[in-house]
C-alpha cells in the first residue's frame, strides 16, 4: 500500500504563499486519485482540492478556489498544493490523501490512504 509524506508547511504572513508537497512511496502512484484536506483545531476535516490520475481533472473547495492550485508529477510520485493569498482562516493541518476507488471525491471517507499532515499557520 502506498505511503504518503507531506512537507512544506510553516508559518507565513497574511497574503503570503506556500507550496505543500506530498510524496508517495510507490511507482503505482499514477493509479491514485489524490487530494488535499485540512483540519483546523477543534474543527472537522474539510476538502481543499483533488486531482485525477492523469493530472488534467481538478476540483477545489469553495473557500480556496482562485487562490490554491493542485498539480501532480507522476514521474516523481508527488503532488503539490500551491497556496497563494493566504489568510488566517487557512491555518490548519493539511493532509494528503489517496484513493483508487473514485475519480474525484470531496468526501474524506472516500480516501483510504492518508499522510500524517503538515501544519500551516497564517499570521494576521
Amino acid at each position: 500500500q502506498v505511503q504518503l509524506v507531506e512537507s512544506g508547511g510553516g508559518l507565513v504572513q497574511t497574503g503570503g504563499s506556500l507550496r505543500l508537497s506530498c510524496a508517495a512511496s510507490e511507482s503505482t502512484f499514477s493509479n491514485y486519485t489524490m487530494a488535499w484536506f485540512r483540519q483546523a483545531p477543534g474543527k472537522e476535516r474539510n476538502f481543499v482540492a483533488a486531482i485525477d490520475r492523469s493530472g488534467v481533472g481538478r476540483v477545489f473547495g469553495g473557500s480556496v478556489k482562485g487562490r490554491f492550485t493542485i498539480a501532480r508529477d507522476n514521474d516523481k510520485n508527488t503532488i503539490y498544493l500551491q497556496m497563494n493569498s493566504l489568510q488566517p482562516e487557512d491555518t490548519a493541518d493539511y493532509y494528503c490523501a489517496a484513493t483508487t476507488h473514485y475519480q474525484f471525491s470531496m468526501v474524506a471517507r472516500a480516501y483510504d490512504i492518508w499522510g500524517q499532515g503538515t501544519q500551516v499557520t497564517v499570521s494576521s
